[in-house]
């Protein structure tokens, strides 16, 4: 399941993002990278002990807290804290899938990674390339948002970053265990929410919308580590 979450951020709101981070210290993002992801990744972070970068972090998680659409498709029970990378001159990252786990800096804590997330802080007319591309039984998926839109999709997809020709992509990266493991169950708990909110707007009769919100509650139930 790949999901758009929309308007995490508005434009000038990424903007903003966007010009602290630009002016702030860059580093090989290699450092941060698996023995196989290194080897194919080509590409600048930001320092994850940057004080900016927790700072800005923390605002993402924040605001992602609030945003329905997000909460909806991962029904998050742990966010691994979000890092920030920027391509520019022809860098790229090649096809890889993200580690399985991934240990929070200075912590004891691990973040199983259910959902791999990209948001993106740079407009998309002002580079060329840098497409997030994703694999699945579909076929290649090619995302480019617009700056203050992210991207969920499952962190088991083999995908790359194209080349950046022209310009530079910025953007935060990070990783989400979900209450419920399964890509498949996350899939029918969101349609199945998202039909709920659309009956409830639409004045649905009380006794049919109770019980399809108590279907949703039970497979929850069912499906749901905490």
């Amino acid at each position: 399941m790949m999901v758009t979450v929309p308007e995490v951020f508005t434009r000038d709101e990424a903007k903003s993002l966007r010009e602290q981070l630009l002016a702030a210290d860059w580093v090989d993002g290699r450092q941060t990278a698996g023995q196989q992801s290194a080897q194919v990744k080509h590409n600048r972070q930001l320092a994850a002990e940057d004080p900016l970068a927790a700072r800005i972090g923390q605002h993402i998680i924040d605001r992602l807290a609030q945003h329905a659409v997000f909460m909806s498709a991962a029904l998050p029970a742990r966010i691994y804290p979000p890092l920030f990378n920027q391509y520019a001159g022809g860098e790229t990252f090649g096809a890889h899938v993200d580690n399985a786990i991934r240990g929070v800096r200075a912590s004891r804590e691990r973040v199983r990674t259910d959902l791999s997330a990209t948001l993106f802080l740079s407009e998309p007319d002002s580079y060329d390339g840098g497409e997030l591309v994703v694999q699945d039984t579909y076929g290649e998926h090619r995302v480019k948002l617009p700056a203050g839109h992210l991207v969920l999709y499952p962190g088991s997809s083999v995908h790359r970053v194209e080349p950046v020709t022209r310009g530079a992509r910025l953007a935060s990266f990070f990783w989400v265990q979900s209450l419920v493991r399964g890509d498949a169950q996350r899939s029918l708990l969101l349609d199945l929410d998202v039909a709920i909110q659309q009956l409830t707007q639409g004045q649905a009769a009380a006794a049919p919308l109770v019980a399809l919100t108590g279907c949703y509650h039970n497979l929850l139930r069912m499906w749901a580590e905490v």
